[in-house]
């Protein structure tokens, strides 16, 4: 899968470095920084399919960040936490193709330092519930086979009740969740596309289908799981593709088991919303205009998203999701 791996030389002998490098069984390329070269010059996003570089290092200044608002539910803090630069995967809305200079994979392996400053983090809200999300910048499950972190931060919750780690995910790969005992505060959150729209867009990922099946999977070992749909994107009949997809998943007893669900609609930056016309010029994404939004984003119009995400809203509490538990993701307030 790797074109080239590269190393940190001061982390060569670090036992999680040496034992992805031999799961991955190839000859790595020591260096001393993975930012002298990593996204130095730029690689086109589409780079990816043809050729992928793995480095792995030392994550160095900021490891935790506080998480914007409407990022997550409502009344109390959140942060995601910095484990991973770049995603295996290729969804065509992905605002990392506009954000780095390169698809190429960082993998960082300082988790202790990462879990420190999440200690810090929660004895400063001593009287309050503290999230943290990790699937800002990577999928927080795809490579967990290789990496083996998760252990580490289920034990962090272990520890500490009054944090909650959401891992976003479009992954299958749970295998190494299998391994661990469930916890409340340690939820596994699924993104989710209708059946029709997830081949179009969500490319190289799992089906949304499959992804179901990884949730009915985990909710029988007793973990808490979640979904998110997001982002929505309009298309004909959309809403009756979303309907789809809820109904499937009230077959599958999953409608009054989530522990929550978001909405949110597709949205950029401008330099993403650029690089996603270059990239993929025949896109779905691309078939309604968007407009600048109240926070500088390109977005559909506040009416039409307001419309469109109160649809898939109404579907959801129809098909068995509690009103209360489905809020808006990076939406302004009314």
């Amino acid at each position: 899968m790797w074109n080239k791996i590269y190393v940190e030389e001061h982390l060569i002998h670090n036992p999680r470095v040496q034992s992805i490098l031999e799961k991955l069984k190839q000859v790595p390329i020591l260096i001393t920084s993975y930012d002298e070269i990593w996204g130095k010059s730029k690689k086109p996003y589409l780079h990816k399919r043809d050729s992928l570089n793995l480095f792995i290092a030392q994550k160095k200044g900021q490891l935790l960040k506080l998480a914007p608002d409407a990022y997550g539910q409502a009344g109390e803090p959140h942060y995601y936490f910095i484990h991973a630069f770049n995603c295996i995967y290729e969804c065509q809305y992905c605002y990392l193709q506009g954000y780095f200079n390169t698809p190429d994979i960082v993998l960082f392996v300082n988790h202790e330092e990462i879990l420190e400053e999440m200690q810090k983090s929660l004895e400063s809200y001593p009287n309050q519930k503290v999230w943290y999300h990790a699937g800002e910048f990577s999928d927080s499950l795809a490579l967990t086979h290789l990496t083996g972190e998760l252990e580490l931060y289920h034990d962090f919750c272990k520890k500490n009740p009054r944090a909650t780690i959401e891992l976003r995910t479009k992954s299958v790969n749970i295998k190494e969740l299998i391994k661990l005992s469930p916890l409340k505060n340690f939820i596994i959150s699924f993104s989710l596309s209708p059946f029709s729209m997830g081949k179009v867009i969500d490319l190289k990922t799992p089906s949304s289908l499959s992804r179901l099946k990884a949730m009915v999977e985990l909710k029988k070992n007793g973990y808490q799981i979640a979904a998110h749909f997001d982002p929505i994107i309009y298309q004909d009949q959309f809403d009756e593709h979303y309907k789809t997809l809820l109904q499937t998943m009230k077959d599958m007893e999953l409608t009054d088991n989530l522990n929550y669900l978001s909405l949110g609609v597709v949205r950029f930056t401008k330099d993403v919303y650029r690089e996603v016309e270059r990239n993929y010029p025949d896109s779905p994404i691309h078939s309604t205009p968007m407009i600048k939004s109240f926070d500088n984003k390109v977005r559909y119009t506040h009416p039409m998203r307001m419309w469109m995400m109160n649809k898939v809203k109404d579907a959801a509490i129809n098909a068995g999701v509690s009103s209360e538990l489905i809020y808006l993701c990076m939406e302004e307030n009314d």
